[in-house]
């Protein structure tokens, strides 16, 4: 059994480009790659389709991508932040275990 073959976005994109600038035919172009007309033909409308779609985006669209962005800036940090205690932790866990030896845990009332 074949299984399908999956372009990228940039590829898809980089061949309808390479169409509309109409320096060699569809068919030229398709060939050369080894894809099949048809489908260049669909990636081709669906580009043109979708194209509106860059300069029609709403203020509410673009604040709610600004708030997705500021939210991931918001993880980057809190899984820094949970990175560096987490090696802090385990630095004074040592510390604790050489300044107490073996029993540091129940000495302390720390539970694994």
């Amino acid at each position: 059994m074949n299984t399908r073959k999956k372009y990228t976005p940039e590829y898809k994109a980089k061949l309808v480009l390479e169409v509309l600038r109409e320096e060699k035919t569809l068919s030229e172009i398709a060939s050369h790659e080894g894809i099949n007309p048809k489908q260049l033909g669909n990636w081709k409308s669906e580009f043109l389709e979708n194209a509106v779609r860059t300069f029609s985006k709403s203020r509410d669209e673009k604040a709610a991508e600004r708030r997705v962005e500021e939210m991931e800036e918001k993880e980057k940090g809190y899984q820094a932040k949970v990175g560096q205690l987490t090696l802090e932790v385990d630095f004074l866990k040592e510390a604790a275990k050489k300044m107490l030896g073996p029993g540091w845990e129940a000495q302390l009332g720390y539970k694994k």
